[in-house]
C-alpha cells in the first residue's frame, strides 16, 4: 500500500520543539512504516522520516520568518495534490485547506482534525462532509455537525519519557497553555491535592 502523509509547514516533522501537528504526522508516518506500507511524507525538507520525503521548502515558515506562509501552504498541499495518484490513500494531518482539492482527485483523503481554531473553519468541513472522511483526537472535540470515522486519541512513544515511581513535588502539565486546555484548573487541583505548587 502506498500512503501519503500530508504534515504542516510550519515546523520540522517532527518538531524540535513546538509543533503537536508535525509530532502527530510523524507518529502516524513512522507507525505505518512499520506495520510495512509504503510512505512518503510531505513535510519541509529538514524533516526526519524512515519512508520517502518530498518537500517544497527546506524549512519551516515558522523557523524561517523570511518565507510567506501562505505560499508555502499553497505549494506544498499543491504539490501533494498533483501527485495524489500516485497514493492510495492521502492522509491529511493539515487542517481544513487540502479538503478543497478532494473533490478533484480519486485518490481517498482521511483528515484527522486535530481541533478547531475557530467554529468559522467548519463550514469548509461540512461542505466535504459527505465525501470526506473525518478522524477526531477525542470525543469532546467533535462538531456535532460533521461525520467521524472514528476517534484516535494522540499517542506517545513512551521510550521518549522517563518514569518515575517516586516522584519529586511538582506538576507537569503537557500540552499547549490555553484557555480550553485546562492549565488553571490542573493548577488548582495540585494546590488543593498539595499546597507546594
Amino acid at each position: 500500500m502506498k500512503v501519503a502523509v500530508l504534515s504542516p509547514v510550519a515546523w520540522r516533522t517532527p518538531p524540535r520543539h513546538y509543533g503537536p501537528w508535525e509530532q502527530i504526522a510523524s507518529n502516524i508516518t513512522e507507525g505505518i512504516i512499520k506495520m510495512g506500507a509504503e510512505v512518503t511524507l510531505f513535510a519541509t525538507g529538514d524533516s526526519i522520516t524512515a519512508g520517502k520525503l518530498d518537500a517544497i521548502c527546506e524549512t519551516g515558515y515558522e523557523e524561517d520568518r523570511t518565507q510567506d506562509a501562505k505560499v508555502l501552504e499553497c505549494l506544498h498541499i499543491s504539490n501533494l495534490m498533483e501527485k495524489a495518484g500516485q497514493f492510495d490513500i492521502i492522509h491529511n494531518n493539515f487542517d481544513f485547506l487540502p479538503l478543497t482539492y478532494s473533490g478533484l482527485i480519486k485518490t481517498p483523503l482521511l483528515t484527522t482534525i486535530h481541533g478547531f481554531s475557530s467554529s468559522k473553519i467548519i463550514p469548509v468541513y461540512k461542505k466535504y462532509n459527505s465525501q470526506g472522511h473525518y478522524v477526531s483526537i477525542s470525543n469532546a472535540d467533535r462538531s456535532p455537525e460533521l461525520d467521524y470515522l472514528a476517534t484516535v486519541y494522540n499517542g506517545l512513544d513512551t521510550r521518549d519519557f522517563q518514569f518515575y515511581e517516586q516522584p519529586d513535588g511538582y506538576l507537569l502539565y503537557f500540552g499547549r497553555i490555553h484557555p480550553d486546555k485546562g492549565t488553571a484548573e490542573a493548577i488548582d487541583i495540585a494546590k488543593k491535592v498539595n499546597g507546594n505548587y
